[in-house]
C-alpha cells in the first residue's frame, strides 16, 4: 500500500523514514507514523492527560480544556494544515497527541518549580520529559523499553532542548546544535498547538469569568472577528457568538498559515527533507498576522495566565510540587518502590523523582501531599 502517493517531495515518507531505535517488521496495513499514532493513543501518559491541567486546575471545572483536549485540538488542526499543503497527516497528528506527554501536573507551574528543584541534578524539559516517556518510561513490549516510535515522531516531539542536552542525543539532538530545521510537519505541528491554545484559552477565560467580553475587543484579532459575527448575526445570543468569533479566529489564522506557507515553499522550492532541513523555517504566519498573534499572547498572559485568581492556585500548585520532591529526596522510603533507587545515586533518585511528579495528575499530586503531609491521612 503506497501511504505518500499524495505527498510533495518535501513531506516526511513514511516509507523513507530514518526509522526506529529497535528494528521492527513492517505494519502492514498501516504506515510507520499511524503505527507511532496508535502507540501513543494506547499508552499510559496519553490516558493521563485527561487529568493534565492546561490553565485551569482540574477541579475547578469539568468543561476547561485538559491537556487531552488540547492534544486532541492540535492534531485535528495539525491534520487540516498538513492536508492543504501535501504533508503528512500522520505525522502531523501523532507528534500532536504526544508532544504534551512528559507536561507536568498544574501546566506550567509544575514544570517551571520541577525545574527548579532538579536545578542540581540535570534540569527539567517538559519537552525532554516527552520524549523520556516515549523512549523510557512506558513499559508495553516485551522486547524495548518505550515505544519505539521513528526518528521523525521522535523529532516532532522535542520542540525545545537546551544545548547541553542536545549533545546527549545524538542524531535526535543534531539540529539543536546545528540550527538547522527539523520536517515541515513538525514545524506545522508546533504552530497548530499555538493557534489550539490562543483561540481556546479565550474560550476558558470568558467561560471562567476571569477574561470579560469587554476586555477582549480590546484585542484587534478578537475585535474585528467579533464585529464580522455581528454584522453576520444580529442580536446572536452571547456563547454562540463567542463560538462563532473563535471559529472564525481560527479560520483566518489557518488560511494565513497556509497561504504563507506555500509561498514560502514555493519561492525555496525544496525537493526532499533534507532541502527542508537546510532552509530556514517554511511554515510561518504573514508578519501580519503574526503580530496579531503576539498582541493576543500578551492580552492573554497579562490578564488571564497572570489573573490573581489563578496565582492563588499557581501557588498552592508550586508548594505542593516542590515539598513532594523534598519529601521523596529527603525520604526516598516515602516513593514506590519501583521509583526507589537502591544504589543510593543521588542523580538517579532524583531523575526518578522527578518521573515520578512528572506523571502525576492534578488530582493525584493533591491526593499524595494530602497523603505525606496531613495528618488527617493517618
Amino acid at each position: 500500500m503506497d501511504f505518500d502517493a499524495r505527498l510533495a517531495p518535501y513531506a516526511a515518507h513514511s516509507s523513507k523514514s530514518r526509522g526506529r531505535t529497535h528494528i521492527e517488521p513492517p505494519a502492514g496495513s498501516r504506515s510507520e507514523f499511524q503505527r507511532d499514532r496508535d502507540r501513543i493513543i494506547h499508552s499510559t501518559a496519553f490516558r493521563r492527560l485527561e487529568y493534565k491541567t492546561q490553565v485551569f486546575l482540574n477541579h475547578e471545572g469539568d468543561l476547561f480544556r485538559t491537556r487531552l483536549t488540547h492534544s486532541i485540538e492540535v492534531a485535528q488542526i495539525g491534520r487540516t494544515l498538513a492536508r492543504s499543503l501535501q504533508l503528512n497527516e500522520d505525522l502531523v497528528e501523532a507528534t500532536a497527541l504526544a508532544h504534551d506527554l512528559g507536561h507536568t501536573p498544574f501546566g506550567h507551574v509544575g514544570q517551571d518549580v520541577l525545574n527548579e528543584c532538579m536545578k542540581d541534578y540535570g534540569g527539567f524539559e517538559h519537552n525532554l520529559q516527552s520524549l523520556r516517556v516515549v523512549d523510557e518510561l512506558e513499559e508495553h513490549y516485551g522486547a524495548f523499553d518505550g515505544l519505539n516510535l521513528t526518528f521523525e515522531t521522535r523529532e516532532g516531539i522535542l520542540k525545545h532542548c537546551s544545548v547541553n542536552n542536545a549533545r546527549q542525543l545524538g542524531e535526535l539532538g543534531r539540529r539543536f546544535l546545528e540550527r538547522s530545521q527539523p520536517s515541515l510537519e513538525a514545524q506545522l505541528t508546533n504552530l497548530a498547538d499555538e493557534i489550539a491554545y490562543n483561540n481556546h484559552d479565550i474560550d476558558d477565560g470568558l467561560r471562567s469569568g476571569l477574561l470579560t467580553m469587554a476586555q477582549m475587543e480590546e484585542v484587534e484579532l478578537f475585535a474585528r472577528h467579533r464585529r464580522m459575527v455581528e454584522t453576520q448575526y444580529p442580536g446572536l445570543p452571547g456563547r454562540r457568538a463567542l463560538y462563532e468569533t473563535i471559529r472564525l479566529m481560527i479560520t483566518a489564522m489557518t488560511a494565513d498559515l497556509v497561504e504563507t506557507s506555500a509561498a514560502l515553499l514555493k519561492e525555496a522550492a525544496p525537493q526532499s527533507i533534507d532541502d527542508v532541513r537546510a532552509a530556514p523555517p517554511l511554515i510561518r504566519f504573514s508578519p501580519e498576522m503574526r503580530a496579531e498573534t503576539t498582541a493576543l499572547k500578551r492580552f492573554l498572559y497579562a490578564n488571564l495566565y497572570r489573573h490573581f485568581q489563578v496565582n492563588r492556585m499557581r501557588v498552592k500548585a508550586s508548594r505542593i510540587v516542590r515539598e513532594l520532591f523534598e519529601a521523596f529526596m529527603t525520604d526516598p522510603v516515602l516513593l514506590p518502590p519501583d521509583y526507589q533507587v537502591a544504589s543510593g545515586d543521588t542523580l538517579q533518585q532524583a531523575r526518578k523523582i522527578a518521573d515520578y511528579i512528572a506523571g502525576m495528575t492534578d488530582r493525584y499530586a493533591i491526593k499524595e501531599h494530602r497523603r505525606i503531609f496531613s495528618l488527617d491521612s493517618l
